[in-house]
């Protein structure tokens, strides 16, 4: 009887043992991976639609254009993405592709609950402008834009 018993320990502690290691390497993988879904810092905001994170990296909001340098509401978007990012802990979402043409990280970006890209379509400082294969959200921007436009906001106001 105690043969089988040692054999069945032996069995289960083999299991747990395939588990734990199974969990340990997964972890490791995501934790380790590159900059594609998880918290960093926002170092300094670019423009109404790219950011610079710790690191370095430079990420460009996917789904969405803001005004350029020359263009009307240009300071009114870069000011609204300070104010919902700067310094703080942001949450990135990829999409299909990682990187733009100028090697920016393309990305969803999170404060909290609240999705910047969407955000700022929603205030009426960046048009919906999806590029496939990113289009994860692209009707939820079109949506966001809809009513930025029914009521008048930012770009939509007609100043």
């Amino acid at each position: 009887m105690s043969c089988i018993t040692r054999h069945k320990f032996g069995l289960w502690n083999k299991g747990w043992l395939a588990i734990a290691l199974a969990v340990v390497l997964t972890f490791l993988f995501i934790s380790c991976g590159s900059v594609h879904e998880h918290v960093v810092t926002v170092a300094r905001v670019i423009d109404g639609d790219t950011i610079e994170i710790e690191g370095g990296h430079r990420v460009r909001y996917i789904g969405i254009d803001t005004p350029e340098k020359e263009e009307p509401y240009y300071w009114e978007a870069l000011e609204a993405n300070l104010k919902l990012v700067e310094g703080k802990e942001i949450w990135l979402e990829g999409d299909a592709e990682d990187r733009d043409q100028y090697g920016r990280l393309l990305r969803y970006v999170w404060v909290d609950n609240t999705m910047v890209n969407a955000e700022l379509v929603r205030l009426g400082y960046a048009y919906s402008l999806s590029y496939p294969p990113n289009v994860k959200y692209q009707r939820y921007f079109l949506q966001m834009e809809k009513e930025a436009r029914v009521y008048k906001r930012g770009l939509w106001s007609g100043d």
